[in-house]
């Protein structure tokens, strides 16, 4: 094989070889293995290792190497994780967990956002969600994406809620992979959504938690259905 030769890159060889089975849990691989397979120094794989330990995704024991965790023990939220379980087998179900979890909590955000967001983040939504509109009238897949990711980390991070801010950095990987799983964000002007993302903005900006609520499950509802 191609010679690695950059943490990241053994990273990304290691990480869906677990998530995919490659590695089951609970199988003991010998860092030394790992540097004769990817040529790589001792010090790339012990770095690497320790990120991948950082996850949960595998403990290490200086005299047995490394050992797979169960997938339940798994940092679930880190967003390493989730892309390579978006690229795996299970991808349809990961996005339904991931848009479940999107339907307990944005909703709650975007009351949050109502009471929490500055003046500036309520401007930045009213913006992005008309771009959003224009992108898929356009048909610009790409702008209507960029536009969507900004506007629903900024939900997050204008929420007041630090634990749903914290979030927002797995927004990237999650749309990215419902762009490549439905069709209609592919085709952004046919998403029978896209006007509630101004109804949200706009109550954010008004002030009104209520509606902004209601409105943001009700798009997360649409999206569900889609899936």
């Amino acid at each position: 094989m191609a010679r690695l030769t950059l943490q990241g890159d053994l990273l990304e060889a290691l990480g869906p070889r677990i998530v995919n089975g490659h590695y089951p849990a609970g199988e003991v691989i010998r860092s030394e293995t790992i540097e004769t397979e990817f040529q790589m120094s001792r010090t790339v794989v012990r770095e690497a290792l320790k990120v991948l330990e950082s996850m949960n995704m595998v403990s290490i024991r200086r005299s047995q190497g490394l050992t797979v965790r169960p997938a339940a023990e798994w940092n679930l939220f880190d967003p390493l994780v989730i892309r390579w379980r978006l690229a795996g087998g299970g991808r349809v179900g990961q996005l339904r967990s991931l848009t479940e979890l999107r339907l307990a909590i944005e909703p709650v955000a975007a009351a949050g956002a109502a009471a929490e967001a500055s003046d500036e983040q309520r401007a930045r939504l009213i913006e992005h969600a008309h771009g959003i509109t224009r992108a898929g009238l356009d048909g610009d897949g790409p702008s209507f994406l960029a536009h969507d990711r900004a506007f629903h980390q900024l939900v997050l991070e204008a929420s007041g809620n630090e634990m749903f801010a914290s979030l927002s950095r797995i927004v990237p990987e999650v749309f990215d992979a419902y762009a490549a799983e439905s069709a209609s964000l592919d085709d952004p002007e046919v998403d029978p959504s896209q006007h509630l993302h101004v109804t949200v903005a706009e109550a954010i900006a008004a002030g009104d938690a209520g509606s902004a609520e209601s409105a943001t499950r009700e798009m997360l509802t649409l999206l569900r259905h889609r899936l």
